[in-house]
């Protein structure tokens, strides 16, 4: 994949690019110190993908998208973790923060190559990646009004279904994603992810407690203090699935 790193910074266009060079799927074709800079060496060269800094002199990198014809797959990279949600309004494959860690920069490249496979695949053959299950290692991206977050799965203990909106719950946070616990439910891997009920998936690595409740059904206790109610049609695949 022929990338360009954009970056006013000349360290850390460096630091970008020495990581970049440890990749065997990537090629460094090109670098620019500022959006016409960047501009033109898009515009000669065709990149896959560019990095992309927001902050820059004189304009932005959201103002370098506006200028261009034809957009590559773009990966911002900055300092600043404000400007997420408007990068994921631009189509932004991904958000790195600085400094970069090798191994989110590793995620990234995966997540491309599996984007450019899918394209070159016929309709008839859905793109691997497309298909593939969110585990727990995945990050995910979280927007619930003006605020926004980037949270690893593994984080997540509990999904609930309110309504056409789906409550996520990590940390000290609940905020309300528009989608169906049932489209969710398909994405998870199930090995990580249990749908306890009609209105609850529970993360398996978060719960503390089971105990029996009416009808044949359990209470399952989270790390934290959540109970859940596991209805009587998933109370014996649960039982399974922990092994009691």
């Amino acid at each position: 994949m022929r990338a360009i790193v954009i970056d006013d910074e000349r360290l850390a266009r460096k630091e970008l690019i020495t990581l970049l060079n440890q990749l065997e799927s990537v090629e460094v074709v090109g670098e620019a110190v500022n959006v016409d800079d960047a501009k033109e060496k898009i515009e000669q060269l065709n990149p896959d993908v560019i990095f992309l800094d927001i902050q820059m002199p004189e304009k932005t990198g959201f103002e370098l998208l506006e200028e261009l014809d034809n957009v590559p797959h773009v990966i911002f990279t900055t300092a600043y973790d404000e400007y997420a949600l408007k990068a994921f309004q631009v189509n932004a494959l991904d958000y790195l923060l600085k400094p970069i860690e090798p191994k989110r920069l590793e995620e990234a490249i995966t997540k491309l190559q599996g984007k450019i496979d899918g394209f070159n695949k016929s309709e008839e053959t859905p793109s691997s990646h497309s298909q593939k299950k969110l585990t727990l290692e995945d990050q995910v991206f979280v927007k619930d009004g003006d605020r926004c977050w980037f949270v690893k799965l593994s984080n997540v203990r509990l999904f609930e279904s309110d309504g056409n909106y789906i409550k996520v719950y990590f940390d000290n946070f609940k905020p309300m994603i528009h989608k169906s616990l049932n489209a969710l439910d398909e994405r998870l891997d199930e090995k990580s992810f249990f749908r306890a009920s009609r209105k609850h998936i529970i993360n398996l690595g978060w719960v503390e407690g089971i105990e029996p409740w009416f009808n044949g059904g359990l209470v399952v206790t989270l790390k934290g203090g959540d109970r859940i109610e596991v209805s009587r049609r998933q109370a014996a695949r649960f039982k399974e699935m922990m092994s009691l």
